[in-house]
C-alpha cells in the first residue's frame, strides 16, 4: 500500500467522501464518523436500517477518549484487547453525532489490528467501522467482491490484499455482555469473568 493511496483516502475523508479500507477481518466502509452527512451516506450506501448503530475506528485506545467516555474497567479492557478484532461499546462523547449511534448514548469503538488501517487512522480519525457491503449481503474480503453500489459511492479504495474474514466481537464490558461473538470471544469471556 502506497503512502499516496493513504493520503488520497485521508483527503477524501476530510472532504466528507467515503472510502473503502482493509482491516484484520473484512474491508470497511469509511467516512468521517463525526460528520452527520458523511455518516448518512454510509447508511444510504449500505441500505442499512437507521436503527442499527455504526461503530467508529481510531488509531489507538487513547485516541478513543476524544469520542468516548470509557470507565476505568473499560479502559483496562481496551488496553488488553485493542488493537484487535474487537468492538467495545462505551458511553459516547458529545462529539459523536446521533446518526452514528442511532440516537443511543453508547458507541462502538474499534482499533483494527491491521497495518494499513492503522496507517490511515493515523492520518485521519475517527472513521466509521462497518463492513463495505450492502446490508444483508456477504462481507467483502477482496476488493474484487465490492458491489457496484458501494464501488460507485466511494471516492477511494485502499487495497490491502485479501483479508482474513470473520467479524469483530462486540462487547459491552460494563454489562459483562458479548453482543456478537467473533474472534477472541472465548478470551474476552474469560477476561469478563475474571475482571
Amino acid at each position: 500500500m502506497t503512502d499516496d493511496a493513504l493520503a488520497r483516502a485521508a483527503d477524501a475523508l476530510r472532504a466528507g467522501d467515503l472510502v473503502v479500507y482493509p482491516t484484520e477481518t473484512v474491508y470497511g466502509l469509511g467516512a468521517d464518523a463525526t460528520d452527520p452527512d458523511a455518516v448518512e451516506r454510509v447508511f444510504e450506501t449500505k441500505g442499512r436500517d437507521r436503527d442499527k448503530p455504526v461503530s467508529l475506528a481510531v488509531p489507538d485506545a487513547e485516541a478513543a477518549l476524544e469520542y468516548a467516555n470509557p470507565t476505568a474497567r473499560e479502559r483496562r479492557f481496551m488496553h488488553e484487547f485493542l488493537p484487535g478484532p474487537v468492538t467495545v461499546v462505551v458511553e459516547r462523547a458529545g462529539s459523536v453525532p446521533d446518526v452514528l449511534t442511532a440516537g443511543r448514548d453508547r458507541v462502538g469503538v474499534r482499533v483494527p489490528d491491521h497495518e494499513t488501517a492503522l496507517a490511515l487512522l493515523e492520518r485521519f480519525a475517527p472513521v466509521t467501522a462497518t463492513s463495505a457491503n450492502v446490508s444483508g449481503t456477504g462481507s467483502v474480503r477482496d476488493l474484487s467482491e465490492l458491489s457496484a453500489d458501494v464501488r460507485e459511492a466511494v471516492a477511494v479504495t485502499v487495497d490491502g490484499g485479501r483479508t482474513p474474514g470473520g467479524g469483530s466481537t462486540v462487547v459491552d464490558v460494563e454489562a459483562g455482555e458479548i453482543h456478537r461473538r467473533g474472534q477472541l470471544a472465548d478470551e474476552i469471556e474469560d477476561w469478563l469473568a475474571g475482571a
